[in-house]
């Protein structure tokens, strides 16, 4: 072989290699914007996460916000309808898993693995019954704390009667499972943020 037909070779080899390149760089341009439309748009990533503001949340109140199309339960907790919720034994609740995000998965539904930073007065559940779906109200059911005249905590599922108590714990009813606590952590002493 000549060194003229060894160049040639070498020419085309490269040529060959550069088309290649040249075109799968204009392949990946031209699908890349297909691929980024399928991003979640702002609206979607804004909804990742949320901070509430506890301190206006009075004792004994509660209140419903939004995250990720969910309503979740916040409620600032009564000295009683927290000692009711650790009077509780474990071993008789139908669920005996905490489900809390903020836990290891397995760990046992005591109060404190339902709560986060030992702030115990504030407790924080979807607000999805574990049964069908249905949005429990608060205040009701066998397990809320009677305080005065008024119940206090707790909370009942009137579509199939599932009773959750002052931690959201299925007590009574066909519901499986506890109000699961989403992951949230304290970024000010009063102030969460959850997801």
């Amino acid at each position: 072989m000549s060194t003229a037909e060894h160049a040639e070779v070498n020419r085309r080899d490269f040529l060959y290699i550069a088309t290649g390149a040249v075109g799968a760089v204009g392949a990946a341009l031209t699908v890349w914007p297909f691929i980024n439309q399928m991003n979640p748009d702002a609206s979607v990533l804004a909804l990742a996460s949320v901070e509430v503001d506890l301190a206006p949340i009075a004792e004994g109140q509660a209140i419903t916000i939004k995250w990720r199309g969910n309503p979740v339960f916040i409620r600032h907790r009564t000295p009683a309808e927290i000692e009711a919720a650790k009077a509780v034994n474990i071993e008789e609740l139908p669920d005996p898993l905490a489900r809390s995000a903020n836990v290891k998965d397995g760990e046992p539904a005591t109060d404190v693995n339902r709560v986060v930073g030992g702030k115990e007065q504030y407790i924080v559940m979807m607000g999805v019954c574990t049964h069908l779906g249905c949005v429990p109200i608060g205040n009701e059911g066998d397990y809320a704390v009677v305080e005065g005249a008024a119940k206090a905590g707790g909370w009942f599922c009137p579509c199939h009667g599932s009773h959750y108590d002052t931690a959201g714990r299925i007590r009574r009813g066909p519901a499986p499972e506890n109000l699961p606590v989403p992951p949230y952590a304290y970024i000010a002493d009063t102030k969460i943020r959850i997801g």
